[in-house]
């Protein structure tokens, strides 16, 4: 039977696109087309479209740099937050459910403190001890770490609390699986659509994180923009358009895809 969605529903539905697209039909007007600010109005609404900023901000020689180096880091950064923080959820699940209260703390701190006291008090620390923290780009994958803990550790504990991961463990235990064998067969996949969650979450905290670039001189893409903004400014919020654009189609993708691995789990399909 096909479902009717109430009144109020819609209403929510609406005001959501409505909150979600009003914002980016501004930057697109503002971004393409060769129209003073004063000047956008009804009369100008299908004038002087142009991708000219766009392109030229993309043949910019110091574009291409800071795409790769937050590219890098973004990668890196997921890399290191899931291999960190997937055992620990998977620990708190299974035997240390004790610990929750301290860890939902400690994943908050970055909410807690800016990122310039951050920068300020790892640069003051870690100078002598390790300076590569302060002089190297990977330095600032730990703190980008730190920024990603509040996404990252929310939606995998979801995702493992909904799985009945005691009784799995359990079962592959049961079944002569070892611990790293059910971890890597048993848990994972179960968590596979949080772990991915998760990871892009985390990608793209580092893809628009500002403040700690800027803070430690390093030229990523958000501190490019900033920049390319006194020279270019239609054309950085055409390349910001692009990426939020890009951003909010891979969330699509990820959430049909994973509707379209739940129905085939449900009939017994092969993914």
């Amino acid at each position: 039977m096909r479902r009717r969605f109430p009144v109020w529903e819609w209403a929510v539905i609406g005001l959501c696109t409505v909150f979600f697209a009003a914002p980016m039909l501004a930057m697109a007007r503002f971004a393409l087309q060769k129209v003073p600010v004063a000047l956008l109005g009804r009369e100008t609404l299908f004038s002087r479209w142009t991708f000219s900023g766009f392109t030229n901000t993309l043949a910019d020689e110091s574009f291409l740099p800071a795409l790769w180096l937050s590219t890098r880091l973004g990668i890196l950064t997921v890399a290191a937050v899931l291999v960190l923080m997937v055992p620990t959820v998977v620990w708190l699940n299974l035997t240390a459910n004790n610990w929750r209260p301290v860890v939902e703390v400690a994943s908050t701190l970055p909410y807690i403190v800016p990122p310039i006291a951050l920068v300020v008090g790892v640069s003051a620390l870690f100078r002598d001890v390790a300076p590569w923290m302060v002089t190297t780009d990977y330095g600032m994958i730990p703190l980008y770490s730190m920024l990603c803990l509040p996404f990252t550790f929310r939606t995998l504990d979801a995702g493992a609390r909904a799985t009945d991961m005691r009784t799995l463990t359990d079962a592959g235990r049961n079944l002569g699986a070892g611990p790293v064998v059910i971890l890597m067969k048993v848990i994972i996949p179960g968590m596979r659509t949080s772990i991915t969650a998760a990871a892009f979450l985390g990608f793209a905290v580092v893809m628009g994180e500002y403040a700690i670039a800027s803070l430690l001189l390093r030229r990523t893409l958000p501190a490019y923009m900033v920049e390319a903004q006194g020279r270019e400014p239609q054309g950085s919020m055409a390349v910001a358009l692009a990426l939020l654009v890009l951003t909010s189609l891979i969330f699509i993708l990820l959430n049909r895809s994973d509707r379209t691995s739940g129905r085939r789990d449900t009939i017994g399909l092969p993914a």
